[in-house]
């Protein structure tokens, strides 16, 4: 409190006006806290009971360090750091900044005008008077910018606890944590759980960016394995989500009851395996599928088509190309033959010859075979 400390040095009281001074505390402290009881509306409850009597005796507190500066005997340095924990309490009791200044001023205010009673009638000269003055509003601003630190360091450090809380929850959701854990961290990141969550995978480098446009209630993930960020975001619009983030290399996973969003993360962790190019894994189903188990999926084309493995591989190709048109496009050779660049002459001769090596064509459980093992291409 150096600015004030310096006025202290500029002011002499003697002892009659200090006693006379100390005397007036009890009152000047009250008065104070009715005016701001009476003036700053987010004070009327706060200071009545208990916590008005504390409140009482912590700006008699003040006063009386005002009084000991004033005359020489105190640094300042208790009350700053006083000063400094009340704006941190602010925080805590939910008052913003703005509440505690107002108070600081209506305080000064009144202090002032009750201290300056009492100091002129015990004799203090008018040349003191103004020095009084300017000491008293100094130590007043030099308490206020003290609460302001502890105000601002107070919020900076829940914000950046909530975040941590906020970032743990990400994690839980993701690795599929119980309904317990889940509902146990949601409580401590004070997070509003949704219906459902949809995860987006990107660039980690593009998550904070992404987020800025996206639900203030999305949870965010900026430090997973290989430089991926991830978003978790609630209630998704799903075509306006994929339009905000057109311009970004993003995977779009499903729509997933919250609790069981992991499922989300999962598969929009096997598009971006599967393929570069995917963007919205509900368009990409059937690859999904079919790449959920890789060996199984080879392993049912081995089995499939080993009948064409006893062919040129040439021969091979071309008699696979041509079943996989014939069982998309349902037996219709005219658009086999448009598909394949052939003529139809040519699809009937390499169906007979396909017919001949796959005799239970015509069997549904066959064909289930031959349309998942030929039907797409998965790299």
């Amino acid at each position: 409190m150096s600015h004030a400390i310096r006025r202290a040095s500029e002011l002499t009281l003697d002892e009659t006006t200090v006693t006379a001074l100390r005397a007036a505390l009890k009152t000047t402290a009250d008065e104070v806290v009715q005016a701001i009881i009476d003036e700053v509306p987010p004070y009327a409850n706060a200071l009545s009971g208990s916590m008005g009597g504390t409140i009482r005796r912590a700006v008699r507190t003040a006063l009386g360090h005002y009084l000991d500066l004033a005359s020489g005997n105190a640094t300042g340095g208790d009350a700053g750091d006083a000063a400094y924990e009340l704006g941190r309490g602010e925080v805590r009791d939910g008052r913003s900044m703005d509440a505690l200044l107002s108070a600081y001023r209506v305080g000064a205010r009144v202090a002032w005008r009750c201290l300056a009673a009492g100091a002129v009638p015990a004799g203090l000269p008018a040349a003191e008077v103004a020095k009084f003055a300017e000491l008293t509003f100094a130590y007043i601003d030099e308490l206020s910018a003290a609460s302001a630190a502890g105000h601002a360091d107070e919020l900076a450090a829940r914000g950046r606890a909530h975040e941590r809380h906020l970032e743990h929850l990400a994690r839980d959701i993701l690795a599929g944590a119980s309904p317990d854990v889940l509902l146990a961290s949601v409580q401590r990141a004070g997070w509003q759980p949704p219906v459902s969550l949809t995860a987006v995978l990107l660039p980690a480098a593009q998550a904070r960016p992404a987020y800025r446009a996206l639900d203030p209630s999305t949870l965010v993930l900026d430090d997973l394995p290989d430089a991926t960020g991830v978003l978790l975001v609630p209630d998704a619009d799903r075509s306006h989500l994929l339009r905000q983030l057109a311009d970004r290399t993003a995977v779009v996973g499903p729509a997933r009851p919250w609790t069981r969003a992991s499922a989300s993360y999962a598969r929009a962790v096997r598009a971006r395996s599967l393929s570069s190019d995917i963007r919205d894994t509900e368009d990409h189903l059937p690859e999904l599928v079919l790449s959920a188990d890789a060996e199984a999926f080879a392993d049912l084309r081995a089995r499939a088509l080993a009948p064409l493995r006893t062919l040129p591989a040439a021969t091979a190709q071309r008699l696979e190309e041509t079943l996989r048109a014939w069982l998309l496009h349902q037996g219709r050779r005219e658009e086999v033959a448009a598909e394949l660049f052939v003529h139809p002459q040519t699809v009937r001769y390499r169906m007979s010859q396909l017919r001949e090596l796959f005799p239970d064509l015509g069997s549904p459980h066959r064909v289930l075979e031959l349309t998942l093992a030929v039907g797409l291409r998965i790299s």
